[in-house]
């Protein structure tokens, strides 16, 4: 969780600074490391996941739009607040307000997938994985492909933790289990061009415009995965791969940096760049407490 809200905080810088050099001054200079929308979420979902043992999914769109009011300027999309409204306003429910977005089918942006880190480590070792994700990605996007993608980084991650940084990162065999692991067309195509990718050892640019930057999860979730696997021993490497080709780059940064904090840990993160991070210690006692859960399941 911690290395998903760097990514999504540099990521967010990346946008006034998207030199790799001005970029690491800039760091250095800031005083603190600010979220957006991305983490605020993820945050939400794990407030929810930690006070109902689950995904409730009323609750989960409660917690949202609490986390929302109190503090709107974090860069939401249009999507998470149409539905809000529109529940206040008719008394329906989030999931039936979410398959009202772009004229009944739902959105398929990359939004329940920036904010899926608390489901991978919730249900890390679950074969309710899929279904949660879906759960959770369906309050807000409810389109397939939108409750896909969320379910396939959520198995990223899952992957991820179950790995042991320290020997040979198992790179063929995790791209072909997320493969596996996608239900929709649009997201295994898109990862099985990530694996063709890194065969070919294309340049980062190539694969940034062949896989896609945009806020639609099955063009920016696959060029996150792919910025993990190219540089799966390093956080820093990973991060710049993936917010420094354009496109979505705090949301590419967030899934990016998810992906590489859950296999490399917190020691991989420059300290620096932890120490900076705004609300740290929130997000490190919501982590904490989501782990202590699945230990005692």
């Amino acid at each position: 969780m911690v290395g998903s809200a760097i990514g999504d905080a540099i990521g967010e810088m990346a946008f006034s600074y998207p030199e790799k050099d001005e970029l690491l001054k800039a760091i250095s200079q800031v005083k603190e490391l600010i979220y957006t929308d991305d983490t605020a979420m993820a945050i939400g979902l794990a407030e929810s996941l930690i006070e109902r043992k689950g995904i409730d999914q009323q609750h989960l769109g409660d917690t949202f739009y609490k986390n929302f009011v109190r503090e709107p300027w974090r860069g939401y999309a249009s999507g998470p607040p149409s539905i809000f409204f529109l529940v206040r306003r008719t008394g329906i429910s989030y999931v039936h307000a979410a398959k009202t977005l772009f004229g009944g089918e739902g959105s398929l942006g990359n939004g329940a997938a920036m904010r899926i880190t608390p489901v991978g480590l919730f249900f890390y070792h679950s074969n309710l994985l899929y279904e949660q994700a879906c759960a959770s990605a369906e309050v807000t996007h409810s389109h397939p492909v939108g409750k896909d993608g969320a379910a396939v980084q959520a198995y990223g991650i899952a992957q991820a933790l179950l790995l042991d940084p320290k020997e040979e990162f198992p790179r063929e065999r995790f791209i072909k289990n997320m493969i596996s692991f996608a239900k929709t067309s649009e997201i295994r195509e898109k990862l099985e061009e990530v694996q063709n990718l890194l065969n070919e050892e294309c340049s980062a640019r190539m694969a940034s415009e062949r896989l896609g930057r945009s806020v639609a999860v099955h063009e920016s979730m696959p060029f996150s995965i792919y910025s993990f696997l190219r540089y799966p021993k390093s956080f820093e490497s990973c991060l710049f791969c993936s917010i420094l080709h354009g496109g979505d780059r705090d949301t590419l940064g967030a899934m990016a940096g998810a992906l590489s904090g859950a296999y490399l840990g917190m020691e991989a993160i420059p300290r620096a760049w932890i120490e900076k991070l705004e609300n740290l210690d929130t997000i490190e006692r919501l982590a904490f407490c989501i782990f202590e859960m699945t230990q005692e399941t």
